[in-house]
């Protein structure tokens, strides 16, 4: 799919020596293996060398390899758990999957308690309790929670207080002076809560009142000889270190969030954008802006905004911005409307918010400075090529191309897949999906003819913008298809077919009922076949994830009228499909389940001419 643009040795010269996460894709543009770096330059170059020893499986992975991306982070942590975060994603077939969603430890206060109380846990839940983390060492947490109830006197026990409080005697801790028993009411939920703010204080960076605690108390021990003691306060502040060392890569809040931050210099610009998902880092995307005159940052990202929202069908409900918009209260009223529910720009100005836009800026300078002759490169494949389409086929100023497919085996699980192209690059966010719902057996055109009705009359999560040009995934026939349906619409739509040749590969364009040839070795024929392999791939990937059960089983339930019940009781009597295809009407009736009205619908089902076709 990128072959001929993604020059590896070259990318390999570019490699900055930061961590960070690498991306490495086949030729289908699918993600297969996902890895971290402490040096992105030492270690990706690793898999290239020759003389290196590598296992078998890495060969085979990086013999698919046809490019690779990467995302820089902050520290080596950071890389880890957005490696966690792709790979969780993803599921790339080279890496090793575990089965185990929860991976990483958090530090969790019960603030949603009278009492609350410290502890750990591998699950984040909106539950108004406070989390920390992620942290990739369970022994650092523990040592973490433990030094914490031991300095402010926190309770450890399950009890539901104040209910319980009296019921039993206070417990060994408290008479060890390491609690100080709310469970008994000899300490106020009010002077208790002051100890735990000490201890949230404590996880959110300051950390210099106990530390200094400790090595003191490490000195002392030291003096008196008891090394033994003296190591547990070496290894407390060891594990006190360790939980300082913040990530970005994981937010607490587990709320969507997208990250807006831009890159410019005297001609060129690039903005990156960072999608949060459930709280979590699970993607990225660069666009690369041509600056018109002395366009500000702040400039760039108030137009970026409004282009890149306006076609998007899923907004988050926060946007971080690099820099505040001009227009904000409008542009916020604008998407919040939009997308159904309030969506707000913030821009912040401190703390771990500000260090993730300066990440996302520091990714874009990277690209903008390292990666301009392949941006200029990149523009003439997908820019280039869209223009030069629109030049051949007389529609000037395209940006959203769609494309359309269907897949199904013999008319069972019929499904229809629309991919889309803006100025030449896909948006994977604006694919979808349409399982046909109205179509009976292997008719193509009726269910391309509902797949198109159905995308161009929803006018709803994002889908009010209509694409500047459809791309019908065959030759006259399907163009015809989707001109009808344009027509009936009232819309103004143009609409071209991408024509294949007898080994289903891209020959040429079909406009205005003429075929017109376009060059092998051109931009724009590239651009067609990634369009023509993309929209197929998706349709494809949906049928399989549709069809799951046997294809045999999936042709009964096509039948109206025919459950699971008659489904069986016809394999039942049957054996398998020919025998149900060969039996006449009452044959049909006499099977289990069945009656008259259920078997001539079977008759009819596999004696019409849609489905008069051999089953497998």
């Amino acid at each position: 799919m990128y072959e001929g643009f993604f020059d590896i040795e070259e990318e390999l010269k570019k490699l900055p020596g930061k961590p960070g996460v690498y991306i490495m894709h086949d030729k289908t543009d699918e993600i297969i293996y996902v890895g971290k770096a402490i040096s992105l330059k030492n270690r990706v170059r690793q898999y290239f060398q020759s003389s290196r020893n590598l296992s078998s499986k890495i060969r085979q992975m990086v013999s698919n390899v046809q490019r690779f991306e990467y995302i820089i982070t902050d520290s080596e942590l950071e890389a880890l758990v957005l490696e966690c975060n792709l790979i969780k994603l993803h599921k790339p077939r080279y890496n090793t999957m575990l089965k185990d969603d929860k991976t990483y430890p958090f530090i969790k206060i019960t603030t949603n308690e009278t009492f609350p109380r410290i502890l750990s846990t591998r699950e984040l839940k909106k539950d108004k309790c406070r989390y920390f983390g992620p942290f990739t060492s369970g022994k650092a947490v523990n040592d973490i929670i433990e030094l914490l109830n031991k300095t402010y006197g926190l309770r450890t026990c399950r009890k539901s207080l104040p209910k319980d409080t009296g019921n039993d005697r206070p417990c060994l801790n408290y008479h060890i002076g390491q609690c100080t028993a709310p469970c008994q009411g000899f300490i106020s939920a009010g002077e208790y809560n002051e100890l735990v703010d000490k201890a949230i204080d404590f996880l959110e960076g300051r950390y210099n009142g106990i530390t200094t605690r400790l090595r003191e108390q490490m000195k002392e021990a030291s003096d008196r000889l008891d090394f033994e003691r003296a190591a547990q306060y070496r290894d407390m502040l060891e594990s006190v270190r360790y939980i300082s060392q913040k990530q970005k890569i994981t937010n607490r809040d587990m709320q969507d969030k997208d990250i807006v931050a831009a890159a410019i210099d005297d001609t060129d610009c690039v903005v990156q954008v960072f999608f949060i998902r459930g709280g979590k880092l699970i993607g990225r995307e660069h666009y690369h802006m041509t600056l018109t005159g002395d366009e500000t940052r702040a400039d760039v990202i108030n137009d970026f905004v409004k282009q890149y929202y306006v076609g998007t069908p899923y907004i988050p409900s926060t946007i971080m911005l690099q820099e505040p918009l001009t227009e904000e209260e409008l542009i916020s009223g604008w998407l919040t409307k939009h997308s159904g529910h309030t969506v707000r720009f913030v821009t912040p100005k401190r703390g771990t918010k500000e260090k993730l836009v300066e990440l996302a800026e520091k990714n874009a300078l990277n690209v903008l400075t390292q990666d301009k002759d392949k941006i200029m490169r990149e523009e003439a494949r997908t820019v280039g090529a869209v223009k030069s389409i629109g030049e051949k086929i007389g529609v000037p100023d395209i940006h959203r191309m769609e494309a359309f497919d269907i897949s199904n085996i013999s008319g069972v699980q019929s499904v229809g897949s629309m991919v889309v192209f803006y100025d030449g690059l896909p948006r994977r966010n604006d694919y979808r999906k349409f399982r046909i719902k109205t179509v009976v057996g292997p008719d193509d055109y009726a269910s391309m003819r509902e797949v198109l009705t159905r995308r161009l009359t929803h006018t709803t999560d994002g889908f009010d913008v209509m694409p500047d040009l459809i791309m019908m995934d065959g030759g006259r026939g399907q163009v015809n298809i989707a001109l009808s349906v344009v027509k009936e619409l009232g819309l103004s739509i143009p609409v071209c077919g991408m024509v294949k040749d007898d080994n289903h590969r891209t020959r040429a364009l079909w406009y205005n009922d003429h075929e017109i040839d376009i060059s092998k070795n051109g931009e724009e024929f590239k651009l067609v076949t990634r369009i023509q392999d993309e929209a197929h791939r998706f349709a494809i990937e949906y049928h399989r994830s549709l069809r799951g059960k046997a294809q045999i089983h999936s042709v009964l339930d096509d039948i109206e009228g025919i459950g699971p019940a008659r489904r069986k009781g016809l394999m039942k009597q049957f054996k398998d499909v020919e025998g149900i295809r060969a039996a006449g009407v009452d044959e049909l009736a006499e099977a289990p389940a069945m009656n008259r009205n259920a078997a001539e619908k079977v008759y009819e089902f596999f004696h019409t001419k849609n489905n008069n076709l051999k089953g497998e």
